[in-house]
């Protein structure tokens, strides 16, 4: 039985979006394919955990540790995901939704490498992480990394592009080396990966990156008043202000060339939506962030 079900997922995860990628297959498409619901998969993982030393890393199961902390913060397995980065102090954190209720912390990761100094990314080559607002759907999740696990943080999204940004490959990764990128250990990187996979499995559609130059307090924001950057970084504060008031991330998007945050409880303004649909071709039009659609590949 064993046999048989490692022999399904040979081949699984063949990696999307960046210079290692081939396929724009995504995880659930792959899943499905193999007969697997979000619960199958999570009773088939469990099975092989005595004995998995076989199994693509990308999938495997969550760990005993993970499990129990779960459990402790009242958080169920595929809860959705959130990622909040913090450059200045080189951590990156991992939010989950209890049900029906707020965001919690659930894990500090330190980002062990990181290129650039604080502020935004503005061209390819620059070798700056991004700082802002993105989202990660299946299609950017690489199961196949060089770096071990990886997944696309959506740079440039609609902000960078009205504003003439660019850059391709910004990443999520592991391997403790960053050319551009947000670089954490093996461990960490299988443990977000997992967390990210099972909100994909439970229906989270995209998952959102909040990328800050500093934590964004009034005091660091006085502290950093006469930077360059320090207009841009106002508009990042509004955003982060909201999360550390509601515990919920708000709903991002762009208009006239800024960012503009919106309730995340409310219906998003016919504006958006009618761009969303129709696609857009003026930069400053208002559109929402969003993860890569079906066929959206760098």
């Amino acid at each position: 039985m064993l046999a048989h079900t490692r022999a399904a997922f040979k081949g699984y995860g063949a990696p999307i979006g960046s210079a290692d990628m081939t396929s724009n297959e995504t995880f659930q498409t792959r899943l499905n394919r193999r007969g697997f619901t979000a619960a199958g998969l999570a009773g088939v993982l469990s099975m092989m955990t005595a004995c998995s030393a076989g199994l693509d890393k990308s999938l495997e199961p969550l760990s005993p540790r993970v499990m129990a902390d779960l459990a402790a913060n009242n958080l169920k397995v595929g809860a959705p995901l959130l990622v909040r980065i913090f450059k200045e102090e080189n951590q990156m954190e991992v939010w989950l939704q209890q049900e029906y209720g707020p965001f919690v912390r659930f894990r500090t990761y330190q980002i062990c490498s990181r290129s650039g100094v604080l502020g935004p990314k503005f061209k390819e080559g620059d070798r700056q992480a991004p700082e802002g607002f993105y989202m990660v759907s299946q299609r950017q999740m690489n199961p196949k990394s060089k770096y071990y696990l990886s997944f696309n943080i959506g740079y440039p999204n609609a902000y960078d592009k009205a504003n003439g940004r660019t850059g391709t490959h910004l990443m999520v990764h592991g391997g403790c080396s960053s050319n551009g990128c947000y670089a954490i250990n093996d461990e960490q990187v299988q443990e977000l990966f997992s967390l990210a996979r099972e909100a994909f499995l439970y229906d989270q559609k995209e998952f959102p990156v909040h990328s800050f130059p500093f934590r964004m307090t009034d005091a660091n924001m006085l502290r950093y008043a006469a930077s360059p950057h320090a207009a841009y970084w106002r508009e990042l504060k509004v955003g982060y202000d909201y999360f550390e008031q509601f515990r919920q991330p708000p709903v991002v998007g762009v208009k006239d060339y800024r960012y503009v945050f919106l309730p995340h409880d409310v219906s998003v303004p016919e504006e958006f939506v009618q761009v969303q649909q129709a696609g857009f071709s003026d930069p400053a039009a208002p559109q929402l962030i969003r993860g890569w659609g079906p066929g959206q590949i760098q």
